[in-house]
């Protein structure tokens, strides 16, 4: 009877395990490796894998008591080869568990601890038998039968906790059976799972703050793009094509900090409410927020893009010029004073801001862009083309940098 199944002499099983160790290590790496390859998230996970020691096979066997010895005499286990992906945070494990589905064939899927009641203990963690795909396959008969890899997925916390769980319960003879230590080994497990859910928040509001600052910005390049083409901008498609919420519902959890009426007066900003943005920046600084200059640098940044955005040019330029004064690392800053000017015609003074701007971070190709309009405005074309030339070496190659590539060489061609 399978029941009865005599498992082989332990000697000569490993003997058989360790022969298939060398193509079991390449399988591994090999499947590690296409993970690696085609898992796609803003925060790379980290990996770790194994094989399964011969000890703890061997001790699994016996508990397991497989049905077949395979036709190698080697009788698998479904968790030989492991592969653990430790994602930063929740939402991760979702886009994960989908993109695992679609590079391997998934045998089957089990979610450890979600059955587990909020008075219970244990570690949450998914798990995906897969199969291993054909090319890693080099020969048949050199391939355990049935083998398979284990792929399991938990966030950062939650495999903090497996592993401290796996050494005070699972490898102890003695469990805590004592409800008093239950009940701390409770409260941590559940510390750790509302850790997970506030760091999944802030991870939402940085997702909004960074999308509604992204718009923003690209909202007031393009305002200075149009004002240097000598054209009006009617309409920003894509602040009006973002999917919006109710300001009041931009992140309820800090309401009233400064993280939160930042958001909101960006997100004001995005939405033409312009007034109401510099509304909000003013009563942050008036405030004092912080004995850190930076903080001020920033708001004042922020409230100088929004004068910008009402035409309010000279009141802008202060603020950015403040803004560098709290700040004079902040090499944006720099950047933005320096488009102010030349909106304003001061093209030396624009020139200027641009270098300590090209100081701090060297690698702006379209601050290069704005110091060749700045030379060619002053009728200084062959500095134009350099600077144009170092722009386009740093991967700028848009309408605007081709159209002024072609007057710098018209007006250089007729001064020959």
């Amino acid at each position: 009877m399978n029941s009865e199944l005599i498992i082989p002499n332990k000697e000569q099983l490993q003997i058989a395990y360790d022969s298939y160790k060398p193509v079991l290590t390449a399988i591994l790496f090999s499947v590690e490796q296409k993970l690696k390859k085609n898992l796609l998230l803003a925060s790379m996970p980290t990996f770790k894998t194994r094989i399964k020691d011969f000890n703890s096979y061997y001790k699994k066997l016996l508990r397991v008591r497989p049905k077949s010895l395979g036709i190698q005499n080697l009788p698998p286990l479904t968790d030989l080869l492991g592969i653990r992906v430790i994602c930063a945070f929740l939402e991760d494990l979702k886009t994960v568990e989908e993109q695992i589905s679609k590079i391997f064939n998934v045998i089957e899927i089990e979610r450890k601890g979600a059955d587990r009641t909020f008075s219970e203990f244990g570690y949450e963690s998914i798990h995906f038998l897969v199969e291993i795909p054909e090319e890693f396959k080099a020969n048949e008969d050199t391939i355990p039968d049935g083998l398979v890899c284990e792929i399991q997925v938990r966030t950062i916390l939650q495999d903090a906790w497996a592993e401290v769980e796996h050494e005070l319960v699972y490898k102890s003879e003695f469990s805590p059976f004592d409800l008093p230590l239950r009940r701390k080994l409770a409260s941590l497990n559940a510390s750790l799972s509302l850790s997970d859910i506030v760091f999944q928040e802030i991870r939402d509001y940085q997702n909004k703050l960074n999308k509604e600052l992204d718009c923003r910005r690209e909202s007031f390049y393009d305002q200075a793009d149009s004002i240097s083409r000598g054209t009006i901008l009617e309409k920003n498609s894509t602040v009006d094509e973002i999917e919006r919420s109710p300001t009041d519902q931009a992140s309820p959890y800090i309401r009233g900090t400064i993280d939160d009426l930042i958001l909101e007066a960006i997100h004001a900003h995005n939405t033409g409410n312009l007034e109401k943005a510099i509304e909000i920046y003013t009563r942050i600084i008036e405030a004092k927020p912080s004995p850190n200059n930076i903080v001020l640098s920033v708001i004042y940044k922020h409230r100088g893009m929004a004068k910008f955005a009402m035409n309010s040019f000279e009141q802008a330029l202060q603020d950015f010029i403040t803004s560098c004064d709290y700040d004079p690392t902040s090499f944006r800053s720099f950047y933005y004073v320096g488009i102010v000017y030349s909106v304003l015609g001061q093209n030396d003074k624009a020139l200027e801001f641009f270098d300590k701007s090209l100081e701090l971070n060297e690698f702006q190709a379209h601050v290069y862009y704005r110091k060749a309009l700045a030379n060619y405005n002053d009728s200084n074309y062959t500095l134009a083309l350099n600077d144009l030339r170092k722009g386009l070496s740093l991967g700028l190659d848009d309408e605007d940098s081709q159209r002024l590539h072609k007057k710098i060489m018209s007006k250089l061609e007729m001064n020959m």
